[in-house]
């Protein structure tokens, strides 16, 4: 994952932002909604977890057999 679109108001310019995140995920099997996948960045600590992640529900993700 890369971000290269950061701006500082204060200083008046776009500075480029090479950032390399590896990312790990969980499936939530949940009985009384839809499944959830859920992507975080693999090195966070407990407290970056907290606010540092993706969520798809069920018909957002397919299985990767499925599309080749």
């Amino acid at each position: 994952m890369t971000s290269t679109n950061t701006t500082d108001p204060d200083a008046g310019q776009t500075p480029s932002v090479d950032v390399h995140l590896e990312l790990d995920s969980v499936t939530i099997q949940n009985n009384d909604g839809p499944n959830e996948c859920a992507m975080f960045p693999r090195d966070a600590t407990e407290m970056e977890l907290m606010t540092n992640w993706i969520a798809a529900y069920d018909d957002a993700f397919v299985r990767l057999e499925s599309m080749r």
